[in-house]
């Protein structure tokens, strides 16, 4: 039979609030998904009254404010806080980005801040990454070469081939386009996602890497490559503005190309 509601565990119930100190002149509130596996309960959302007199200007030092002045409970990852490394990626105002540069002063009112969706929770706003990784690790995103090195220098290539990299290794796998993407949230177990996919294309252009037929070989597949249909979702949200609509479409062009 089917079933159009979510489990009664799944629901999302109202949480706790933490008003701020009276007094507080530019106050802004924060609606956090809070979810403790160890407890049994449904997730919440708990309020948080900031005082941004006190925090930086972005959603992480918000978040950095709540967990040491109002909540240590409250879980969360980030490490660089310079949009280079990914760890804070989470859904804030409705759209994946990174915590660490998105500025509080982009939201009018309140502030909701989810984790990726349609991920497994590991914590609050921690989604569980594993499968993710596990999909990058099968595109080998490493150089493969058949041929030697040279013995007294590096595998060159020209500054127009190096230029073909460009909007592609800059992807930190924060996973924001992935969690964006509807085909990834329905068929994750065998589609790729864009963030993987600009990824196999950052190899698959790179003149230096000898192994391009084998990489076309491993994405020829129904489900592997071809459950993008351009929605564009991935393209819009990427935090560092790359494009991995168009290395998607450029991998089938290569497929495509190579059999006329």
């Amino acid at each position: 039979m089917a079933q159009f509601t979510l489990p009664k565990n799944s629901k999302v119930k109202q949480g706790k609030t933490f008003s701020v100190p009276a007094g507080a002149k530019n106050k802004k509130v924060f609606r956090v998904y809070r979810w403790e596996p160890d407890n049994g309960e449904n997730p919440r959302l708990d309020i948080y009254e900031v005082d941004l007199e006190k925090c930086g200007p972005m959603v992480l030092d918000a978040l950095n404010h709540i967990k040491n002045d109002i909540d240590t409970t409250l879980t969360f990852r980030r490490s660089c806080r310079e949009g280079i490394c990914g760890s804070c990626a989470m859904n804030i105002g409705g759209t994946n980005t990174l915590a660490c540069t998105k500025a509080i002063s982009d939201f009018k009112g309140d502030i909701s801040i989810y984790p990726l969706p349609h991920m497994p929770v590991v914590k609050d706003l921690v989604p569980d990454l594993t499968h993710f990784y596990a999909q990058y690790a099968s595109i080998k995103p490493w150089m493969q070469t058949q041929t030697p090195p040279p013995p007294d220098r590096e595998r060159l290539q020209s500054k127009e081939d190096r230029a073909k990299i460009d909007g592609l290794y800059e992807c930190i796998l924060c996973a924001c386009c992935s969690t964006g993407c509807p085909s990834y949230w329905w068929n994750s177990d065998r589609y790729l996602g864009p963030a993987i996919l600009l990824q196999a294309y950052r190899w698959i252009i790179d003149s230096r890497d000898e192994n391009t037929g084998e990489r076309l070989d491993e994405l020829e597949d129904p489900f592997r490559l071809y459950r993008c249909h351009t929605i564009m979702n991935c393209t819009n949200t990427c935090p560092k503005g790359l494009n991995p609509a168009k290395a998607i479409a450029e991998i089938k062009k290569l497929l495509v190309s190579r059999t006329m």
